[in-house]
């Protein structure tokens, strides 16, 4: 049920930042516009995700993913009316965006958190490499099924088909009958507090911070995903096809990245492996915004989602097996804040960079960075260098 659920809401969720990106660089023809998605999520999701996490760890974990997925279904038959009576503007976009970006950090946190309620430890390690391998599965099919849709049917229907797959992802986990309520949920300390808790479990632990500064430092000067219109527009003087192969083939990377950390479960430096991961991505970086070939790009994105997919496994992995179930939520609310500001803001710089210095210099730009960024935590902080697990 939890894994239909994934399903769902990720083909949710890619439909809509699809057709949203698409149909507002369309309209305005802006990089910087579509880059303002980014910062929008971020202001509102901030705030948001640690409250999750400790939501998360409070109340029935089942019922709070249902009650937060239920809102996009709301939201996106609403999109779906405006678009159909050409009523659609930029700001309903932004709107959207805000709401639905506050309802998944609420419910983000339990999802993940679950998981280790579901299954035995000794298969942890399975279940979260399986659940990530699902979410790059559905990030194939979900940009293949858009670019179909979008090309075919146009910007109206593809809303429409997001709408009603939001539906099974709100209803499937209330027959999930694990019991879904953490065991510290009898605890009244005030949200304030079991958010600090949160925040103190993280600082202290051996890796997480070292792990958590390197994605943030990386992905802030190369999140690419959300301004892929643009890219493909500038680079390859491609439309929303294009777009949704490249995000296809993005997600094919992920898929054999996730299953290579199955083979890589009794590699016991998990510091090293994540930064050896993203140390690849940087340099591929480099080389996607040297190139100038479609089908070139498409082959250097399937690495790009391999070594990325390696290092966020990895790390989601080593927080389901080091944290405590009371404390699970707060934990992986720290690493969603991590990695969502690093996203949202990334796709702001590289919108912005690429109006300034083009999208082939801001790709280039933002590898070199990410190998500097990479070899100084690698250099700075000895818990990546040293931490071993089990």
């Amino acid at each position: 049920m939890l894994w239909f659920s994934s399903v769902a809401s990720l083909i949710t969720m890619q439909m809509r930042l699809l057709v949203a990106g698409v149909w507002l660089y369309e309209e305005t023809g802006s990089g910087v516009q579509l880059g303002l998605l980014g910062v929008v999520q971020l202001a509102v999701q901030l705030p948001g995700i640690l409250f999750g996490g400790a939501l998360a760890d409070q109340l029935d974990r089942k019922k709070l993913i249902a009650f937060t997925q239920s809102f996009s279904f709301v939201f996106l038959v609403i999109l779906t009316g405006l678009m159909a009576t050409g009523n659609l503007r930029p700001w309903h976009i932004y709107a959207v965006t805000a709401i639905l970006g506050i309802t998944s950090v609420l419910g983000g946190p339990a999802r993940s958190a679950i998981t280790a309620n579901l299954v035995p430890r000794t298969h942890l390690m399975h279940a979260v490499t399986s659940n990530t391998a699902t979410f790059q599965v559905g990030a194939i099919l979900a940009p293949l099924a858009f670019a179909l849709v979008m090309t075919t049917f146009g910007p109206t229907t593809t809303f429409a088909i997001a709408a009603i797959s939001a539906l099974p992802a709100a209803a499937l986990p209330l027959f999930i009958r694990t019991s879904g309520v953490a065991d510290d949920s009898g605890n009244e300390a005030p949200m304030l507090r079991r958010m600090w808790e949160g925040f103190l479990f993280v600082k202290s632990h051996p890796i997480l911070p070292g792990l958590y500064l390197m994605d943030v430092g990386v992905t802030i000067v190369s999140f690419y995903r959300l301004i892929l219109p643009l890219i493909v527009d500038k680079l390859f003087k491609a439309g929303a096809g294009a777009v949704g192969v490249l995000n296809a083939a993005n997600s094919f990377g992920g898929v054999a990245g996730t299953f290579a950390v199955l083979f890589l479960a009794n590699f016991r430096a998990k510091g090293m492996l994540v930064v050896y991961a993203t140390l690849v991505y940087a340099v591929l970086l480099i080389a996607f915004g040297l190139n100038t070939s479609l089908w070139v790009a498409t082959v250097i994105i399937i690495g790009l989602g391999a070594a990325d997919a390696i290092g966020m496994t990895t790390r989601q992995t080593t927080v389901q097996l080091t944290t405590p179930d009371n404390m699970r939520g707060r934990a992986v609310s720290f690493s969603s804040v991590s990695a969502m500001s690093a996203n949202n803001l990334g796709t702001f710089e590289v919108g912005f960079m690429s109006e300034q210095i083009g999208a082939g210099n801001t790709l280039i730009l933002g590898g070199v960075v990410g190998v500097v960024v990479v070899l100084l935590i690698w250099w700075l902080l000895k818990g990546i260098r040293e931490y071993r697990y089990p």
